[in-house]
């Protein structure tokens, strides 16, 4: 029996590291949902999308329940990788195995059933899209960087995974240009979750949720007041993204910094 698309999930509040019950009834998330996750090293922000990737239903820490179009998820999606509507990629993400990239993907593409024959080529070229560091299919899996990884990952989630959510646990570290990922799975209608340290990634979320203390603090809906923020941090960002790539080319910065 074919499992109903997901319109939405939803987190039902848990209590903070001292019992206290979390000040909100329920999130909804739905799909083209961005959602970022920020507080202090430590205030659980790890812990709360854990809970959406293993479908908590108040067995763990947080005491969080998580549900699925209003109703506790079917069994396939907590036992079943193949059904999985969730893919979370972290940067500590690591392929042990050693594949070459295109054995890897073709395992994948074979478990989920797909017979798409470009399927392979597009994954690839859409990781690409994502990483100064262009990738091959005759590349080894464990010769890749952290980069290049994470970047294989978001692109296999969202064509070959096909996850209506995702959950990316602060991949802006990983070297992957951060504004193409969020674009690409805003056009494609994912819903996304990232746990985030990094202004610009915040700034681009439709909404922002606040952790302390192991407990969602507040809820915040910008709403577009925060526009010309936006603006400004783009342009910072795009300096350093040039200054790192000049410094990365082996270039001596002689001048002004943002003269070029």
């Amino acid at each position: 029996m074919e499992t109903e698309p997901i319109q939405c999930i939803t987190i039902l509040a848990g209590h903070d590291r001292n019992g206290v019950a979390e000040p909100f009834e329920r999130i909804d998330i739905n799909p083209g949902d961005t959602i970022s996750i920020v507080g202090p090293t430590g205030s659980g922000k790890t812990a709360f999308i854990n809970d959406i990737e293993v479908f908590a239903c108040g067995d763990t820490i947080t005491g969080r329940t998580i549900l699925v179009n209003n109703t506790m998820p079917p069994e396939s999606f907590v036992r079943d990788p193949s059904k999985k509507p969730i893919a979370m990629i972290t940067q500590n993400t690591k392929c042990l195995s050693d594949l070459t990239v295109r054995e890897f993907l073709v395992m994948h593409v074979r478990a989920r059933g797909i017979t798409k024959s470009d399927i392979c080529t597009k994954t690839l070229a859409l990781a690409n899209e994502f990483t100064g560091e262009k990738m091959h299919l005759d590349m080894r899996m464990t010769g890749l960087s952290g980069g290049q990884t994470r970047s294989l990952m978001v692109a296999d989630a969202v064509l070959i995974s096909n996850a209506p959510v995702i959950l990316l646990d602060e991949v802006e570290n990983a070297g992957i240009f951060k504004d193409r990922v969020i674009s690409c799975l805003k056009s494609h209608g994912k819903a996304v979750i990232f746990v985030t340290h990094d202004p610009l990634v915040s700034l681009l979320s439709d909404r922002r949720i606040v952790m302390s203390n192991g407990s969602v603090e507040r809820v915040l809906t910008p709403d577009g007041n925060e526009r010309e923020a936006l603006t400004a941090i783009s342009r910072i960002d795009a300096l350093m993204g040039r200054l790192r790539e000049k410094i990365r080319g082996g270039e001596l910065l002689t001048g002004p910094v943002g003269s070029e």
